[in-house]
């Protein structure tokens, strides 16, 4: 089971034909303390790229987009509850949405971990 990382800090697992949807260590460290998470609903078609999802920060509101398209089949409810989730266990508990894909070749292109933290250090 592969992470595969977009450049807008999104991060998708595949497993099978569905991908779990979050975002990065580093995205969440830049954003702060997130607050409030609005996730996508099951049955919601969407498309590579397209923004999904809004995480609010103490410190701003940011567009969650996906880094595959297909059918959303889940949102976090939890994140309602406890979006904290995201900044504690960003790769884990704090999961957005999970999508059937539609088309795997939209993974292609994504980075893989050493890839991404070649990216995030190019940003310093």
């Amino acid at each position: 089971m592969s992470v595969k990382y977009s450049n807008e800090h999104e991060w998708i697992r595949v497993e099978g034909d569905v991908g779990t949807v979050g975002i990065s260590q580093y995205a969440q460290e830049q954003l702060g303390d997130v607050v409030f998470v609005d996730v996508p609903q099951a049955g919601r078609k969407i498309a590579k790229g397209e923004s999904v999802a809004v995480v609010e920060s103490v410190k701003a509101a940011s567009d969650i987009y996906t880094p595959a398209g297909g059918e959303v089949i889940e949102g976090n409810a939890a994140l309602g509850d406890a979006p904290g989730d995201i900044n504690a266990d960003p790769m884990g508990k704090g999961w957005i949405f999970k999508v059937k894909l539609g088309n795997p070749a939209d993974l292609d292109g994504l980075m893989d971990q050493a890839a991404y933290d070649d990216f995030v250090k190019s940003l310093s």
